[in-house]
């Protein structure tokens, strides 16, 4: 016999919140997040850049629970009375743990069974995961060679999931060497575990130009820069080229 959750999951549309109801959770791993999930539908977990391994929660509770590959779905099961054909509904409002093994951490999960939408957890992986993932992906490399990994990653957008996105700096930034040339940055990572970081910024000029990579080794552009790269050279006026600023250490 298909298990609860097949049962339910095989019912498809019934049970799929409306667009914009859905609602996402970040958990991280070794401390406790308590969560509000919902007693009425599928709730759904998953495994940022890995798989689940085990989810552990008290079996005599209401609770069925399917795991595949990097997702897994929470449901708490609904007791239905039936009084001489007047059938009465009772949705699951005790609170309940449960301690979820993703990339070989820990998410404990304190659930509040509640009336809202499904919702879905992401469970984000810590910074000893993180590093751990980019020793891997990085460790293998010369200094140079991990600069030109991380340009190519930015330039492709294709962040690894272990690289941590930061808030980049608003406004925008002149440089003395390049006074036509206005720089805006648009997106910040650092990579834990390598003491690096980078940055994508977008330089616009008002007239024509040739841009030199060198003028952009300025200190307003973070200290320790030992990597700049311009996916153009030659501008018109309105143009914009990306720049991609690898450095030594946390952006600045």
């Amino acid at each position: 016999m298909p298990s609860p959750v097949k049962r339910l999951l095989a019912l498809g549309l019934a049970l799929t919140p409306l667009p914009g109801q859905a609602q996402t959770i970040v958990a991280l791993p070794d401390q406790t997040s308590t969560i509000r999930l919902s007693n009425r539908d599928i709730n759904h977990v998953i495994c940022a850049g890995g798989e689940i391994e085990d989810v552990k929660f008290s079996a005599e509770k209401a609770i069925a629970v399917e795991r595949a590959g990097s997702d897994a779905w929470i449901k708490f099961l609904v007791r239905e009375i039936d009084d001489a054909g007047m059938v009465t509904r009772s949705f699951v409002t005790t609170p309940s743990e449960f301690f979820v093994t993703c990339n070989g951490a820990v998410y404990p999960l304190y659930a509040e069974p509640s009336d809202i939408p499904a919702q879905t957890v992401m469970l984000q992986p810590g910074t000893p995961q993180r590093a751990r993932a980019n020793e891997e992906l990085l460790g293998p490399l010369v200094e140079e060679e991990r600069a030109i990994s991380i340009t190519l990653a930015m330039l492709q957008d294709r962040i690894p999931g272990s690289f941590t996105t930061v808030a980049p700096r608003s406004g925008t930034i002149r440089l003395v060497s390049l006074p036509d040339a206005a720089i805006e940055e648009r997106q910040r990572i650092e990579i834990d575990g390598s003491g690096l970081s980078a940055s994508e910024y977008l330089v616009s000029v008002s007239s024509e130009a040739v841009l030199d990579e060198r003028s952009f080794l300025d200190s307003a552009l973070g200290a320790n820069i030992f990597a700049v790269t311009l996916d153009r050279g030659n501008l018109s006026a309105g143009e914009t080229a990306r720049l991609i600023v690898v450095r030594r250490g946390a952006g600045q």
